[in-house]
Parts: C-alpha cells; sequence; structure tokens
C-alpha cells in the first residue's frame, strides 16, 4: 500500500487571502469575536509566528497579537473551494477518502508502482493545485493512513515528506505522543504520567502492560509502530457532476461567456442521459483573475436532463453574478446536483 495525506495549509486563512490579497502581508485570524468567546478556527503563517494557533481562545489571540486582522469563518465559499481542490485531485488520483474539508488520503499505489514514482505522483498533485487554485497544500506519503498523516505536517507549509518501508518506527519515534492520530489530551496526560513521552516510548511497551489494556491501547500501541490496516473509505455514491473550462486569456465577451456554458451543460446531459439520472440544481462557477471565486444556484422543483435547459439557467446564473461582479473571467464552469435515478419529464 502506497497512501498520501493530502493537507491543505491554513486553508480557510488561505481562502481569505486569496479573496483579499491585502491579507497576506498581515497576521489573519480566521475565527470569532475577540472580545467575545470566539474560538480560532485558523490563522496564516504570519499570525502563526505570534504563537496564534488552531483553537485557541480569540481572546488569547488578540493578546498575543493585537494588531492582527480577525474575519468571521465564511464555510460556504470554503466549501467551495474545496470542492474545487478534491475535483482536481480526482483527475490525477482515481481513488480518495476526503477526511474532512481540507484533507483527505490518496492512494497512490494505485497509479503509481513504487515509491519514487508516488514521490512525482505527490510533486505533481501539489504542483497542479498550485496552478489551478494558488493554493498550498502538503503532503505525506507512507505506507498506512497513520503514517501518512503524521509525515503531512513534518514540513508545513507546501512540503512534502515520504516515509519509505521499514521506516516507519524510526520516522515515528522521536515525535511527540501529541503529533500520533488517536492520542488526545487525556490520554496524553495519562501516557506521561507513567513516563511514556514520545511515540517511540508507546511503540516499546512490551505485550501485557497495564496501559495496552484494551483495543484502543492495542491499536495505539500498533499505530506508533507504523502499524495502520485500515483502507481507504471511498463512497461510490456520486453526488454532483461538473464541467468547467479555464481560458488561455481572460475573457469578458459575455457571449463568449454563454457559448461556453452551453456547450458545458450539453456535455453534462450527455453523462446525465447515459446514467438515467435527472439534476435538480444548476451551478454556475466564476474564477476571476486574481483566482477568487464566485458561485450562483438555482433549484427547481422536479429534475431535468435537458442540455437546453441546464444550458439557459447557467447562462442566467452567470449574468447575476456578474452584475454583482462585472470583469472578464480566467474559468468558468456549471456543475449539476440533486441527482435522482429515474429521468423525469423535462420542464417546459
Amino acid at each position: 500500500m502506497i497512501v498520501a495525506h493530502l493537507d491543505l495549509d491554513a486553508f480557510f486563512a488561505a481562502v481569505e487571502e486569496l479573496e483579499n490579497p491585502q491579507l497576506r502581508s498581515v497576521p489573519l485570524v480566521v475565527g470569532g469575536d475577540p472580545r467575545g468567546r470566539g474560538v480560532v478556527a485558523t490563522a496564516n503563517y504570519v499570525a502563526r509566528r505570534y504563537g496564534v494557533g488552531s483553537a485557541m481562545s480569540c481572546a488569547e489571540a488578540f493578546r498575543r497579537c493585537p494588531h492582527a486582522v480577525f474575519v468571521r469563518p465564511r464555510h460556504a465559499l470554503y466549501r467551495e473551494y474545496s470542492r474545487e481542490v478534491w475535483s482536481i485531485v480526482g483527475e490525477i488520483v482515481p481513488t480518495v477518502e476526503q477526511a474532512g474539508i481540507d484533507e483527505g488520503y490518496l492512494d497512490l499505489g494505485e497509479v503509481a508502482p513504487s515509491f519514487d514514482d508516488a514521490r512525482a505522483l505527490a510533486e505533481t498533485v501539489q504542483a497542479v493545485i498550485r496552478a489551478r487554485t494558488s493554493l498550498s497544500c502538503s503532503l505525506g506519503v507512507a505506507t498506512s493512513k497513520v503514517v501518512a498523516k503524521v509525515a503531512s505536517d513534518r514540513r508545513k507549509p507546501g512540503g512534502l515528506t515520504v516515509v519509505r518501508p521499514g521506516r516507519e518506527a524510526a520516522f515515528l519515534a522521536p515525535l511527540p505522543l501529541r503529533l500520533l492520530p488517536g492520542i488526545g489530551p487525556r490520554a496524553d496526560e495519562k501516557l506521561r504520567a507513567a513516563g511514556i513521552e514520545t511515540i517511540g516510548d508507546l511503540a516499546a511497551l512490551p505485550d501485557g502492560d497495564a496501559l495496552l489494556r484494551g483495543k484502543v491501547g492495542a491499536m495505539l500501541r500498533d499505530r506508533a509502530r507504523g502499524i495502520d490496516p485500515r483502507p481507504l473509505e471511498v463512497s461510490a455514491e456520486r453526488i454532483s457532476i461538473s464541467q468547467e473550462e479555464t481560458f488561455p486569456q481572460d475573457v469578458g465577451d459575455p457571449e463568449k461567456l454563454h457559448d461556453e456554458l452551453r456547450r458545458m451543460a450539453a456535455r453534462l446531459a450527455e453523462h446525465l442521459h447515459a446514467r438515467e439520472q435527472t439534476a435538480r440544481t444548476v451551478t454556475t462557477k466564476l474564477r476571476y483573475p486574481d483566482f477568487s471565486i464566485r458561485t450562483r444556484s438555482t433549484s427547481l422543483p422536479a429534475g431535468t436532463d435537458d442540455g437546453d435547459r441546464i444550458g439557459e439557467l447557467a447562462c442566467s446564473l452567470l449574468d447575476r453574478a456578474l452584475r454583482d461582479r462585472p470583469g472578464p473571467l480566467r474559468l468558468v464552469g456549471v456543475g449539476v446536483s440533486g441527482l435522482a435515478e429515474h429521468a423525469q419529464l423535462t420542464l417546459v
């Protein structure tokens, strides 16, 4: 098994910086009100130099960095960027387990026969994500999910760490216990009280040790040794399909944009026909030259598989978005969701 863990670097903050490039050079905290009980969701790397980190109270973040800019999370926007990233990853690596909005596991062994090939493929994933979204990600490549996840955090931001077969235990051994997935604050406190401070200390515990009572203790020791047989968990259900086009040069002519959306809508209709499905929701996606993304969606009372109807709705959504923010576009796309298995009569 050759698996990679992909983690988008300071994801929420990175999206906010793309939406407002002026934030890139200042300490940025995404979270609640620093005058209330808000919690830091994430912080950019400028803010992290001041000791600001995820899960810290916003009040403490303000105390450490009073000149930081605090912004409220915009989860709908982050989900859109996330969908873009995982769509790109799926074009390169067929089997992916998305573990969260900003992280997931990639089955590199399915397309890369060796660790050298896997490293090259991981570098390709990083480069394509950067080129098409301007987002940075870090990857860990290993023989198991647990080692890959730990490895992805070792060289942030934008790092790549490869742990080759047979090196898992040695890689993990010197690291603090809390870096091992599954070790929470209580387990860390309990193990430290027993003199277990590193992952290697946990890995060295012999069978029968009192600290290994139950399945959880034995499982954590196995993980500390780099043993993790869990396969990737992949949902077979496809909840949406989409098409998009990145232009060689930015396009500002609405008619050209409409023509492109209609072509995409026709291709989506072909996919729906082939799968004997209909879709209730149509979404148009716009990316501007500064890489910021806008989406507009509309839902029908019943599903359709009519390419003309999908195209009409996509163009209307594009016009609405361009009224809110005019300008040439780097990319347009259209997607359909709310898929149903049985084709229904087309609405007119």
